[in-house]
């Protein structure tokens, strides 16, 4: 039976158990602040971040997985005998799928062995679909197999969230269609998505607590019919506040799966802190 090992990127900010016991292996992303460099989840982590930021005179920029971590990640996995299926943030979003493919390019053997996808999304959206795969492979799905449910976990994922303002997407050239929100009054929180693998923007919510509760109900609307329903919620520095969120999104959608996990530091820089948001994996 083949062996496969699945590769993803840290802005799927999976929780480190899922990681464990799936042998999920992580490339990480890279947060600029200052002259210092961090490596996303694993030099910085939110809490020291989102305290950070509240303080610092400047702020901090992103830069995508480097291809020599892709092009290690991959020989080390290589030398332990494993087909590698790996599985990326969108391509709209960041260069961290062209890394891959240098970093796979620049193997001296086994290249073949290596396949690349554009998960055409991030955060748990993303996570769900690595998930997915991870836990085919480990009951012993072929790569083709695995690479069959990759596509179906793309259509049954999805992420909607409310940003406390739109100044961080703007700045960090990540806003997409929400472009047409700049300049809302500061009292309308806006709800993005991530559709086709960019930042799109669906409406204006009077308040935040009137915007969590239209998370919620997109999410039910998005899943209706479809069985089982996996919920994650997360959040960038709002934790309570999603923790809130997520009970009352599983209890409305009844949730087979819960998972709850922040943005990492480098969606954070994107999205700024407050920000709450829902993914789910339905149907599947």
């Amino acid at each position: 039976m083949s062996k496969i090992a699945v590769v993803t990127d840290s802005t799927a900010y999976l929780p480190k158990e899922y990681l464990e016991q799936y042998g999920i292996a992580v490339t990480p992303q890279v947060l600029v602040w200052g002259d210092q460099t961090y490596r996303d989840g694993i030099d910085i982590q939110p809490d020291e971040f989102y305290a950070r930021l509240k303080t610092s005179k400047t702020m901090p920029t992103t830069s995508q997985v480097s291809v020599v971590d892709m092009h290690k990640t991959f020989c080390d996995l290589l030398e332990q005998d494993y087909q590698i299926l790996g599985l990326f943030i969108s391509s709209k979003l960041s260069g961290t799928l062209q890394s891959a493919i240098q970093g796979r390019e620049g193997l001296v053997k086994g290249k073949e062995k290596v396949e690349i996808i554009d998960s055409n999304s991030t955060a748990m959206a993303m996570g769900f679909q690595v998930l997915a795969v991870a836990r085919a492979a480990a009951e012993g799905a072929s790569l083709d197999d695995c690479k069959a449910v990759i596509e179906k976990a793309r259509s049954c994922t999805g992420i909607y969230f409310v940003v406390d303002t739109l100044e961080f997407l703007h700045r960090g050239g990540r806003i997409g269609g929400a472009q047409r929100f700049l300049g809302t009054a500061l009292n309308l929180k806006p709800i993005l998505a991530l559709q086709n693998g960019r930042v799109e923007a669906l409406e204006r919510i009077r308040t935040k607590g009137k915007a969590v509760e239209r998370l919620i109900n997109i999410i039910a609307e998005q899943t209706a019919g479809k069985s089982p329903i996996r919920l994650a919620a997360v959040h960038a520095n709002a934790a309570d506040e999603a923790k809130v969120l997520l009970d009352q999104a599983a209890r409305h959608v009844n949730a087979a799966e819960v998972i709850f996990t922040s943005v990492s530091p480098v969606v954070g820089t994107h999205t700024g802190p407050g920000t709450l948001g829902l993914a789910y994996m339905a149907g599947m």
